[in-house]
């Protein structure tokens, strides 16, 4: 019995701490975090593409460092799963300030910056813990995604600005 309440235990200080870990990348690392948000809103698929690419780079280079017998080269790839998921939760970031500006929208401004945001990073993650949904869909979409965008973000590779069409004039009025 004492199993089951130290599961519960760590899935639920875990389920309050994700929320303030976004917050304080937020926080912390605003251009980041508003680089991250500009490539989810602009090119979502391009995001999760490029993440679905460095993701399996990264599984394949982490698994190739363990598996060197040296400590040296598993301390290189613990190194680099820890890096990669630090990347992710900058995406992540970026993807509840999204969620943030879209619930400011809705509520009609009636909300702080900072409500909005910490209500958005619960939403999305009580999105990613619902079952078989969030957890075969919501969550590796969003990982993956997130993942391609924090890369996005601190390459500095932003999407190119929307530009307006030009109003042609018509072909017998000159």
């Amino acid at each position: 019995m004492a199993d089951v309440y130290a599961v519960f235990g760590t899935l639920l200080a875990l389920g309050i701490a994700f929320p303030g870990l976004l917050a304080g990348f937020w926080l912390l690392a605003p251009e980041a975090v508003g680089r991250a948000r500009q490539r989810l809103e602009r090119t979502p698929y391009r995001s999760l593409f490029f993440g679905l690419g460095a993701s399996i780079l990264t599984v394949v280079l982490v698994s190739l460092l363990s598996a060197v017998p040296l400590s040296l080269f598993k301390l290189l790839g613990a190194i680099l799963a820890f890096a990669a998921l630090a990347v992710a939760t900058i995406g992540a970031a970026g993807t509840a300030s999204a969620m943030a500006a879209r619930l400011q929208q809705v509520m009609g401004g009636n909300l702080s910056g900072v409500a909005a945001f910490v209500r958005s990073a619960i939403s999305l993650e009580l999105a990613a813990v619902f079952p078989l949904v969030g957890w075969f869909a919501v969550l590796p979409l969003c990982l993956v995604a997130s993942y391609g965008a924090g890369l996005f973000s601190l390459l500095h590779w932003m999407p190119r600005p929307a530009v307006a069409a030009a109003a042609e004039p018509a072909l017998g009025s000159a």
